[in-house]
Order: C-alpha cells, then sequence, then structure tokens
C-alpha cells in the first residue's frame, strides 16, 4: 500500500482508532507526561543453562545475556504490534519497521566517546542473525568511523552559538511534522521501536529511564546487573539463584493495561525459555 495522506516517512496514520486514542494526544500531547513504569525480575536458570549450550563450541563473539535481551524485546514487540505505534503531533501512528537502539560505549573510562547502534528488522530475523548483527554494529561502532547522527551533532557542535540554536529550533519543527533527514533517523536512538540501556555492564541497578519528546520511541528498556537473588517456592522455601532486574517505560497512551499485561507476560515467557528465541520474530509462541 502506497503513501496515504497524513502518512510519515517513518510510520503509518492510524485514522480508525477509538475515541479515547485520539482524544488522548490532543489533551496529553508530552511522551514525557504520559509514561508507564514497569519493573520486572528474572530469573536466569534457563538463559544461563541456555548460553552454556550455545557457546560451548567457543564462538568468536559468545551469546550473552544482552544479545537475549534485544531479541526478546524485538520479537515482543513484533508480536504486540500496538507497541510498535508512537504518538507524534498529536496523532498516532504505526510504525513502519520494528528496531532496537542502544548506546556502545567505545571506551570503559570516564572520557570515553559514546557511539549509536540501531538494528532494523523484517520479521525473519532470530537469536542468531541478531547476535551477528549486534557483533557487526559493536564493531562499526568501536572502529574510528562515525555513524551519521554523530557526524552531524559533531557538525552542528562547530557552528556559532546563535546558528545552533536556530538549528535546535528547525530540528525540533521537522522532528514534529516527521521531516527530519532519513541518514539521521537511520541512526538516531530515539527513532526505533525500543532503547535498550544495559547498566548492568557498568554496575548499575536497572531503574526509571525517562521517555523522550524528540523523536518517535515510545518503549525504554533498563537492563540491571546480574547477581544472586532469593527466589521462594510454592512452600516458602527459598532459593539463591542469578537473576536480573529490567526497568520497562511505556509510552501509556498507545492501549490499555490489559494489553501491557499480556505483553509483559510474552517477554517474561521468552526470557524463562530463551530457545524460542531461534524461531523467526513473527513466529507465534503461547504465553
Amino acid at each position: 500500500m502506497g503513501k496515504r495522506m497524513g502518512d510519515r516517512k517513518d510510520g503509518t496514520y492510524l485514522k480508525n482508532i477509538s475515541s479515547m486514542h485520539t482524544i488522548m494526544p490532543l489533551m496529553y500531547p508530552n511522551r514525557c507526561d504520559n509514561e508507564a513504569f514497569i519493573s520486572e525480575r528474572i530469573d536466569l536458570t534457563n538463559i544461563n543453562t541456555y548460553l552454556e549450550k550455545k557457546n560451548a563450541d567457543n564462538p568468536e563473539y559468545a551469546y550473552n545475556l544482552f544479545q537475549i535481551m534485544v531479541t526478546a524485546m524485538l520479537k515482543t514487540i513484533t508480536l504486540r504490534p500496538k507497541m510498535n505505534r508512537f504518538i507524534a503531533n498529536k496523532s498516532m501512528y504505526q510504525r513502519n519497521e520494528v528496531t532496537a537502539s542502544f548506546t556502545v560505549k567505545k571506551l570503559f573510562a570516564d572520557d570515553g566517546d559514546e557511539a549509536l547502534a540501531k538494528i532494523a528488522t523484517t520479521g525473519e530475523e532470530n537469536i542468531d542473525s541478531i547476535h551477528n548483527e549486534i557483533y557487526r554494529q559493536i564493531s562499526f561502532c568501536r572502529s574510528e568511523e562515525k555513524d551519521p547522527s554523530t557526524a552531524s551533532m559533531d557538525f552542528v557542535k562547530k557552528l556559532p552559538r546563535f546558528v545552533i540554536k536556530l538549528v535546535g529550533v528547525g530540528a525540533r519543527f521537522l522532528d514534529r511534522h516527521g521531516w527530519m533527514p532519513g541518514g539521521i533517523i537511520a541512526t538516531d536512538p530515539f527513532y526505533s521501536s525500543v532503547v535498550l540501556s544495559n547498566l548492568g555492564s557498568i554496575g548499575l541497578h536497572a531503574g526509571y529511564h525517562h521517555l523522550t519528546n524528540w523523536g518517535t520511541c515510545s518503549v525504554f528498556c533498563v537492563i540491571g546487573e546480574i547477581k544472586k537473588r532469593p527466589f521462594y517456592d510454592e512452600n516458602g522455601s527459598v532459593e539463591m539463584r542469578e537473576s536480573v532486574d529490567l526497568g520497562l517505560t511505556i509510552d501509556e497512551r498507545l492501549a490499555d493495561g490489559y494489553y501491557y499485561s499480556k505483553t509483559v507476560r510474552l517477554l517474561r515467557t521468552l526470557l524463562e525459555n530463551p530457545e524460542l528465541l531461534e524461531l523467526p520474530l513473527n513466529c507465534e509462541v503461547d504465553y
């Protein structure tokens, strides 16, 4: 289907939605004013067993928890399409593709630069292809080359201050109307389905992270540090197991609480049964 009146280059305008979802963006136009936060604790027993099996042949770039998280989030959003919607300029859109973004620290030091990585999917990918793409993206980010978004910011930074302010006003206008250049959107993390932040890799707990009014991202996922925590069975007995805490921030205007509840249930099912991630992203699973 071709582009219709009201569509953007990155999303299709949703006209036939409920009156509540039509009115809410008019009453609450800012994404940051409509955040809902959900925290989840994931038992890593099955994931650890799965990773041990996947890495038995000692691949050059081992499978790890972050790759599983990226794949699980992409599969969840693929199978729960309302999570791939966004609100811009007081209208709701269905994003044209499912994408995940994250920041890569080039060097773990106070003055180490950061680079932006973004993975776009078609629905046919699985844990293996996403593992390879993450490896490619991280290798690129840690090279001397720069992604288009970073290169653009470096260029703007060199301009006179009054020109920078004018560029900012113009950028906000283009962002609001969906007219940002495709080259910038391609690597801007806030023009994606989900942004993931692996805080556990730098020794921090999972927690709340705000959404942004810039861009179109409606889901933010924070991954905390891996550590042993108590788990109780139905008899009240306790066992210490490796686990990870997740913090999910979502735009509550996209759907209702029931839809979000089923979405989190699907995510948990995928993480507790990581072998399901070997199926294509668009392959349905029971949960």
